[in-house]
């Protein structure tokens, strides 16, 4: 790294410095988005203003990318659940797979490092949706190959948050 490469990693890290009351609010927000900014509050012991400040902050910065809910795939029709490795020659079946976006089967895309291309994270009603998944994938042209994990039990599913604490 060169001087010039250096203070513009060192600047983008500075940016915002998240210190222990931010880890407390990320974890409190990752388990319930919807808490109020007093309830929040009185977890950190800041008033809710504080703490509408400090996520403002935090969502200026991209810490926080967006609020969300979490859906059960189970009840709504999904429950099968598999993970997807592809692999593909050229350029073109990767752009492809960007479009998977509008896939209401695909829930995360990944390019991967390692044996696979692709990793792709897919929630269907049954294993013939995953077949027909695997169809369309396949379509997407210069794909050499699929394996498919199908998930029998989570035993722990969660996000970035268990670094926070």
């Amino acid at each position: 790294m060169n001087k010039d490469t250096n203070s513009i990693h060192q600047k983008r890290s500075s940016e915002l410095v998240l210190d222990d009351t931010d880890r407390k609010l990320l974890t409190a927000l990752t388990a319930d988005s919807s808490q109020s900014y007093s309830d929040l509050g009185a977890k950190v012991h800041l008033s809710a203003p504080a703490v509408h400040e400090r996520v403002k902050k935090m969502k200026a910065a991209g810490v926080i990318r967006k609020s969300t809910i979490s859906v059960d795939g189970t009840k709504i029709g999904r429950p099968f659940l598999a993970f997807i490795h592809v692999n593909y020659t050229g350029a073109r079946a990767r752009e492809n797979f960007a479009g998977l976006h509008a896939d209401a089967d695909v829930e995360e895309v990944h390019s991967v490092a390692g044996d696979s291309c692709l990793l792709v994270k897919a929630r269907c009603q049954d294993a013939h949706g995953l077949d027909e998944l695997l169809v369309r994938m396949r379509g997407f042209g210069d794909v050499t190959n699929t394996r498919s994990h199908v998930v029998l039990t989570t035993l722990l599913e969660r996000g970035p948050q268990a670094a926070l604490d």
